[in-house]
């Protein structure tokens, strides 16, 4: 049975992991308003980019575009950008992207496509390493840990994946990270960004609306396409920066309360203790009384 000392010595450890992870939780909560704002202000603009690229492509016809919105006439090279985080204590949100990325891999590996792998923080490469090490061609770490994530970041994953497919290191080119829903859900998705594809919403809007275009649409795709898969992986980036910070601070509110109820049951334990032990000192005072 533990001494009166080890359960002290238990409850003082308790409490002072209990104040580091309510500071954690509360640095998070601070960084998590400016992240969800960036992340929310992303979203019109990455749309409209890509709404905007939907409706320049249709007026392009057969294989004639550029080789980012047409492709290499082949879909047997595939590469994966994993977007996650550099750090831990995040709950689930870091290994909920590989088991995700995992099975992803597998799928395309099954239907005996080649599959190489980019990994955007250190998290997933430390994890995807242990199965698929061959796979993984580059790692880029540090852009989560930045005070304020800028475009500069996003140019640097971009310029990479630009420099692979002009070298013909690939035919189709996947995003994979945790699309930010809400304070309390991230959900890992797959974005493709090469070669570009038109959601069905924008398919109807292109339908119903003609447009004619001066200079020519392949001019005007041939720069829009490069600076759209910055801009789909900028806001990957700020998706999954804002997910981090919000799942780091539903772990460490998780975790405060979880310390909370041991320094509960460790102080129920102590005071049952020392009643005992209290009880047995008054045993043996007064047997020894009645002895004399």
């Amino acid at each position: 049975m533990p001494s009166l000392r080890d359960y002290r010595d238990r409850i003082a450890s308790v409490k002072s992991t209990r104040k580091i992870t309510s500071a954690m939780k509360m640095v998070a909560a601070s960084k998590l308003k400016k992240a969800q704002e960036a992340a929310e202000a992303s979203q019109p603009y990455a749309r409209a980019m890509a709404g905007m690229i939907a409706r320049v492509a249709a007026g392009v016809k057969g294989d004639a575009g550029p080789k980012l919105l047409v492709g290499t006439g082949a879909d047997q090279r595939h590469i994966l950008v994993v977007v996650s985080a550099d750090r831990g204590l995040c709950g689930g949100f870091n290994s909920n992207l590989v088991r995700y990325t995992r099975n992803e891999v597998r799928r395309l590996k099954a239907d005996g496509k080649d599959v190489k792998i980019i990994c955007v923080g250190r998290k997933a490469r430390d994890v995807l390493k242990r199965e698929f090490a061959p796979l993984i061609i580059e790692t880029i770490t540090g852009l989560g840990g930045k005070s304020k994530l800028g475009f500069a970041e996003a140019q640097k994953v971009s310029d990479l994946v630009l420099d692979l497919f002009n070298r013909g290191e690939f035919d189709v080119c996947s995003l994979v990270y945790n699309q930010f829903v809400s304070v309390l859900t991230q959900k890992p998705s797959t974005q493709q960004l090469i070669p570009f594809v038109v959601a069905s919403n924008e398919n109807q809007d292109v339908a119903s609306a003609p447009y004619s275009f001066e200079p020519e649409e392949d001019v005007i795709l041939a720069d829009l396409l490069p600076k759209n898969i910055g801009v789909q992986i900028f806001r990957a980036l700020l998706d999954s920066a804002a997910g981090e910070q919000a799942a780091r601070m539903t772990a460490m509110d998780n975790a405060t309360r979880n310390a909370g109820d041991m320094i509960k049951n460790l102080s129920i334990k102590y005071n049952r203790a020392r009643q005992a032990y209290i009880t047995k000192e008054l045993i043996e005072i007064i047997s020894g009384a009645e002895a004399v």
